[in-house]
């Protein structure tokens, strides 16, 4: 786990507090992720989840130091972490091109369908049972799934949950509960998620999360769950902040971020999350499902959301380029 100073540096950066930390680690290649067939969601099927609310540690691993330096991120010192970083940005832009042109299983429902009311619930199932990993992404939604009319909820018995599924076991069923009496609160689902139409896309986006602070739903679902009705046209959003000042301590996309941006300010994290963005040209809301699998053990494959999208090898290519490979 990343260790900051009282500078709000990464201590082995910090030139008041220490000399450069030489930190030997498993070397990990800069070789690309192989490439997935169509309709592949990973190998294999997740373990099904225990009722237990024990957390998981995912610890950062690290290339050896081999010189590099970007002032895109300037927390890396090795050109393999560099180099995995641009895979994990390239598969991240594919994705969310897939899901704004032709979204594929159940978020092809979600965009299809005519009623937005049942397209803007089926949303908030993916996203809180979470795509699984292996052939069949999308089996417990298509199993537990009910209709936003109907009023009632899913049943969380036995259920099987994706990787990143805000399933909490001390909260249960609370979240539908609390996010119908949201929408109700609201006039509708739609309408809680746009707002007032004064707002700018991005006060529409950072409102929206905030309302969505639900028990059991944390900030990745949140930010998954705007992101994803984005693209699927749903709600016109600007989602330009992955809003890790509301991260857990353990949040793994918020320890990659500190990582590889090198700082623990949440003013500065959010600036620099842009400028990386922004520098190697892809959409700020790429980082959040990049940085989870930068921060993925060496030897776990990476975890695709249900997505069967290809990356474009150019695209690739130029965000290695711009981080100077």
């Amino acid at each position: 786990m990343p260790t900051f100073c009282r500078h709000n540096r990464l201590v082995e950066n910090c030139p008041i507090c220490s000399k450069k930390e030489r930190v030997s680690a498993p070397t990990r290649s800069v070789a690309r992720r192989p490439s997935r067939p169509a309709g592949s969601g990973g190998s294999g099927r997740a373990p099904r989840k225990s009722v237990s609310s024990g957390m998981t540690v995912r610890r950062v691993q690290r290339a050896p130091d081999d010189g590099y330096e970007h002032d895109l991120v300037p927390g890396l010192r090795a050109s393999a972490d560099a180099g995995r970083l641009a895979d994990e940005l390239a598969f991240s832009a594919a994705r969310l091109r897939e899901l704004s042109e032709a979204a594929p299983g159940l978020y092809g429902d979600v965009q299809r369908e005519g009623d937005r009311e049942e397209a803007a619930w089926l949303s908030f199932l993916i996203t809180y049972f979470g795509p699984l990993r292996g052939e069949n992404p999308w089996a417990t939604v298509m199993e537990r799934r009910t209709t936003w009319a109907s009023g009632e909820n899913p049943s969380l018995d036995g259920a099987e949950f994706g990787p990143r599924s805000g399933y909490d076991a001390r909260r249960g069923a609370e979240v539908f509960v609390a996010y119908r009496a949201w929408a109700e609160r609201s006039g509708g689902q739609i309408v809680g998620l746009a707002g007032e139409e004064t707002w700018t896309l991005q006060h529409r986006y950072d409102r929206a999360f905030e309302r969505l602070g639900l028990p059991g739903f944390g900030r990745p679902s949140r930010v998954e769950l705007l992101v994803v009705n984005h693209h699927l046209g749903l709600v016109e959003l600007d989602p330009w902040t992955m809003h890790l000042s509301a991260a857990t301590p353990m949040d793994p996309v918020s320890l990659a971020a500190k990582r590889i941006l090198g700082i623990g300010d949440p003013v500065l994290l959010q600036r620099r999350q842009r400028e990386l963005a922004h520098g190697v040209g892809v959409p700020v809301e790429t980082l959040d499902l990049a940085l989870y699998n930068w921060a993925a053990p060496v030897d776990e494959e990476r975890y695709v959301a249900g997505a069967d999208a290809v990356v474009d090898e150019a695209e690739r290519d130029g965000i290695a380029t711009a981080l100077g490979l």
